[in-house]
């Protein structure tokens, strides 16, 4: 036990008030908008997790499957470019993807692993487990929100590999990725690198049968967010009156998926002393999820003051990895 103590540090600069605070300036925030909206990172409570684990396994959800075969076969090779002293993960659930690099190093390594994530017993179970399974491993884990504490991360201690997968770049609108990979990128070092997961653009029968499966684990999946707000500020959603409406907007490159009222609805957030009269079809818009080609990941990372160094991608063309260097200044 005092060998796995030395070996793991925690630090908690979201603890369960201020989870609580930001939730609650969020809700206000997207439920009083036009488009009325949630943010999609409160879909995972514990029910949430466990639908998203039931998506990861139906036929119609590839992006999973393609990402983590994806990631065993280039692991290898990242690591040998990267020789990386340290690995950042930001939102790395189970820190099971992480395995895949670690296996890839040539024989035990002294390496730091700074997983970012909300949840810290989640956080503590996985590093207990990376711990015992790696014993070259140190875990410095950081408990709080990507988008807001992404500036608690520990200094630098050798050459980093930053971590961003399951394409959750693409639940960002360009602004805030753009703030967000500009941020991970000032982190890096000159000698740093990011592995950035990016979801394809593809026929609109893949994407839209992905996000629409026929066992509904999807429209459940999206219905809980409304649970989630009814326990935060004392509301009254009555879920099953919300159809799940899930489609792909070309023009954007982006899945849209919306709760869309039955019929006239009066709803009370008493936490939030505040009323809501939606019409039938006064949409909640819960998920933006943006698709990519390899020119508008590049471009994107451009912007972000980014270069892409590779570009990986499964033989069916659905998914992509993409490391990422810092770009050379002009």
């Amino acid at each position: 036990m005092a060998v796995a103590a030395a070996r793991y540090r925690l630090d908690v600069h979201a603890d369960a008030a201020a989870f609580r605070a930001m939730l609650l300036a969020d809700v206000r925030a997207g439920l009083t908008g036009r488009p009325r909206s949630l943010p999609p990172k409160y879909f995972y409570d514990a029910a949430g997790s466990r639908l998203f684990e039931r998506i990861t396994e139906l036929p119609e959800y590839y992006l999973a499957r393609a990402e983590e075969a994806l990631l065993e076969r280039v692991a290898p090779e990242v690591v040998r470019r990267v020789a990386p002293q340290e690995i950042v993960e930001l939102g790395p659930g189970s820190c099971r993807k992480v395995r895949r690099l670690l296996d890839a190093l040539d024989g035990p390594r002294d390496l730091r692993y700074v997983p970012l994530d909300i949840d810290p017993q989640a956080l503590g179970r996985a590093a207990r487990a990376l711990i015992r399974d790696y014993p070259g491993v140190r875990i410095h884990g950081v408990v709080g929100d990507f988008e807001r504490h992404l500036g608690e991360l520990p200094p630098r201690s050798g050459r980093r590999l930053a971590l961003f997968l399951g394409s959750t770049i693409g639940d960002f609108d360009p602004s805030a990725r753009q703030a967000l990979l500009a941020q991970l990128g000032r982190g890096l070092g000159a000698d740093g690198r990011l592995l950035l997961g990016v979801d394809l653009v593809k026929s609109r029968r893949v994407l839209e049968q992905a996000y629409n499966d026929a066992a509904g684990v999807t429209a459940a999946f999206n219905r809980n967010i409304l649970k989630v707000v009814n326990r935060a500020v004392d509301g009254n959603f009555r879920p099953a009156a919300y159809r799940h409406h899930a489609c792909y907007a070309a023009e954007a490159s982006r899945i849209e998926m919306h709760l869309i009222p039955v019929a006239p609805q009066r709803v009370e957030l008493r936490g939030l002393d505040l009323v809501l009269d939606l019409a039938e079809g006064d949409g909640i818009w819960t998920e933006s999820s943006y698709k990519f080609t390899r020119d508008s990941t590049a471009a994107m990372l451009a912007d972000a003051g980014l270069a892409l160094e590779e570009w990986y991608t499964d033989a069916a063309r659905r998914f992509g990895l993409v490391l990422a260097r810092p770009a050379s200044p002009r």
